[in-house]
């Protein structure tokens, strides 16, 4: 007992359960060839847009495929736009065992829909971010449908995640920060940076703000950048951000 007492004690490490919050890829095609192109179109209006994120590749949409999935040329195709594969789930078990041999690991299956139900009373979370000089991230879980509340500015390099929830920013997004959602965000001031509504699949989710100049607003994976500019009608005024089947609406709020 005395020697396995030590050898805990001089443990170089221990091991905890954590959370990590990851960029879903649905893949619709077997075809590696045609995802890369794809993939390389999708991101040449905003290089930047990812910054080593993990990226889970979900299956479901191929899972009934035939044709095998070359996951190694997959995966080497997201790396080559600075994502990090690191996991697959909803394929079949031929596919998941593929997956495996090129070096991704198995994610559950992500939890089937449920009915709409009428919406509970939501508690309100208040995060403050601290003004500093390098990046300050930070990661809200909630452990069911809520709301976090940001009252300060948000600088370049800031990043505010709301998981499992609503974002509301009471101060200006400057130009470089990124405030991301799983639900809605509402941007009572300038949103000048980067807003990532929807960010584990929510297609029903909006970006609203009092003054829309956007660096990049997305919704589910559907992104676009102010490279193209903004109709007079949103530019600089209040609007609101939403998706229609694949296409990003940006209209003015009444």
């Amino acid at each position: 007992m005395a020697l396995t007492t030590a050898a805990q004690s001089r443990s170089s490490f221990d091991l905890k359960s954590a959370s990590l919050p990851v960029v879903a890829v649905l893949l619709k095609t077997t075809d590696a060839a045609q995802f890369a192109a794809d993939l390389a179109e999708r991101v040449a209006d905003a290089p930047g847009f990812f910054d080593n994120d993990p990226v889970l590749i979900d299956l479901a949409p191929v899972r009934e495929a035939e044709a095998p999935i070359d996951f190694a040329a997959i995966a080497a195709a997201l790396r080559e736009h600075n994502t990090l594969p690191v996991a697959v789930r909803g394929g079949s078990p031929a596919q998941m065992e593929a997956a495996r041999a090129a070096g991704l690991a198995a994610a559950p299956d992500a939890p089937p829909a449920r009915a709409e139900a009428p919406a509970p009373v939501q508690e309100v979370v208040r995060e403050v971010i601290r003004e500093v000089e390098v990046e300050v991230v930070r990661e809200v879980p909630m452990p069911g449908p809520g709301t976090v509340v940001v009252d300060k500015p948000l600088r370049s390099g800031q990043q505010v995640y709301a998981r499992g929830a609503d974002l509301v920013v009471m101060a200006v997004v400057s130009f470089g920060a990124e405030v991301i959602a799983d639900g809605n965000i509402h941007v009572y001031a300038p949103l000048r940076g980067r807003a990532i509504a929807g960010a584990r699949g929510n297609t029903e989710a909006r970006i609203f703000s009092t003054c829309l100049e956007p660096q990049l607003v997305s919704i589910a994976g559907i992104y676009r950048t102010t490279e193209t500019e903004l109709p007079a009608e949103v530019r600089g005024k209040p609007a609101q951000v939403r998706l229609e089947g694949e296409k990003l609406l940006i209209e003015p709020l009444a």
